[in-house]
């Protein structure tokens, strides 16, 4: 990661000013950005364990349907 040390009589802004210019220079900001949002990849009895519970829940919402006790929520409108 870049440094920089604030210099004697330096004002704020001017070691801001540097400590961004270091920061472009070393490529850390772009490195920041990749790994910002970065998700890993569920693991394989995590994604069994989604799938299962998905044809749970269709087995169950069919059985309602077909027995006819199954209510729809109104769905909320985001703005």
């Amino acid at each position: 990661m870049a440094e920089a040390k604030r210099r004697k009589g330096e004002s704020f802004e001017a070691l801001l000013r540097r400590f961004n210019k270091r920061m472009q220079m070393s490529g850390g900001m772009l490195e920041a950005k990749k790994r910002r949002h970065f998700v890993r990849k569920p693991s394989a009895n995590g994604r069994r364990a989604s799938a299962l519970r998905r044809l749970q829940i269709g087995v169950k919402r069919a059985y309602l349907e077909k027995v006819g006790l199954l209510v729809e929520e109104p769905r909320s409108v985001k703005k």
